[in-house]
């Protein structure tokens, strides 16, 4: 019997399948099976033997006793999630500003992209680990002649601007807000350099025809920004608060909690459990952030 012989689309297909199969293989060999194997060490309690390890089944004891006799994981995970709350809205909105201004065209715009761009291309271990706002607190305080000098006209600084805040009437969350902002400068600074490239590379896929229309309507530079750019640039919106909002949960206290519980309190069973809850907690942010932002999300045709 003769087979007939497969269309166009029909190859493209399963040259499709071929490239994915990889992929689809280190998911289920890298993530799916350990995913399946932490949620049973998450219902039991792990005792290491000679022969390995010996896995008790539990039950739900591990999720119960996170939030009634643990101290310290509610806290964590609640500090964690305001940390998030507050970084990301600035990471976009810092990484947006500045990469309409290396967008421009100015002298020394290559140095300029460089001083953003360096940290993250050449990031090493040593420098990811490095302290900055430490070494600029140390250096600011040697410079007012004295650590604890140095350290008290910080605190001088961020009270006085709280102050001027209150003073000029703004609501006492906003105020909260961006000095909450201030003191976290130089974590927002080190976080952007991924999305300033990002928003770099969609300003550049603009079509100038765009802005000339808009310039030959009469628009302003601040109408241009607002009904061309912004829109423009809601997509790669979506995707920066995708990436800022999982690079947030990578590095933070309650990983180091996860870890200090599993591989120093060896308590394998109760490290899983916080890992559980850590990992719905992320995906229920992640897709209630998506939901939200996508329905205003402009594609351009």
């Amino acid at each position: 019997m003769n087979r007939k012989p497969l269309t166009l689309a029909q190859k493209k297909a399963w040259w499709g399948v071929l490239f994915v199969t990889p992929l689809v293989l280190g998911l289920i060999l890298l993530f799916i099976l350990p995913l399946i194997q932490s949620f049973r060490f998450s219902l039991s309690n792990i005792r290491l033997v000679e022969s390995g390890f010996a896995v008790d089944y539990l039950g739900t004891i591990n999720y119960s006793s996170l939030f009634t006799t643990n101290p310290d994981f509610p806290r964590t995970l609640t500090e964690s999630v305001t940390d998030m709350v507050v970084n990301v809205p600035i990471i976009i909105i810092f990484s947006l500003f500045v990469a309409v201004l290396l967008n421009q065209k100015f002298k020394g715009r290559a140095l300029a992209r460089a001083i953003f761009f360096l940290p993250v291309i050449l990031a090493s271990a040593a420098i990811a680990n490095l302290d900055i706002s430490s070494f600029v607190g140390s250096a600011t305080s040697i410079g007012g002649g004295g650590g604890e000098a140095g350290g008290g006209d910080g605190l001088i600084q961020s009270f006085e601007l709280k102050k001027l805040l209150t003073e000029s009437g703004l609501a006492p969350v906003i105020v909260t807000y961006i000095t909450g902002a201030v003191d976290r400068i130089y974590e927002i600074i080190s976080s952007s350099g991924v999305q300033i490239l990002i928003f770099l590379a969609g300003l550049q896929s603009i079509s100038p025809s765009l802005y000339e229309s808009s310039r030959i309507e009469g628009a302003t530079g601040y109408e241009i920004f607002w009904k061309v750019t912004f829109p423009m640039m809601t997509p790669l919106i979506l995707t920066n608060i995708v990436y800022s909002i999982i690079d947030s949960f990578s590095n933070n206290s309650i990983n180091t909690l996860i870890t200090k519980t599993a591989f120093s309190s060896f308590e394998f069973g109760q490290s899983a459990a916080m890992s559980w809850v850590y990992f719905l907690v992320v995906a229920l942010i992640l897709g209630v952030s998506t939901a939200l932002i996508s329905r205003k999300v402009f594609y351009y045709d």
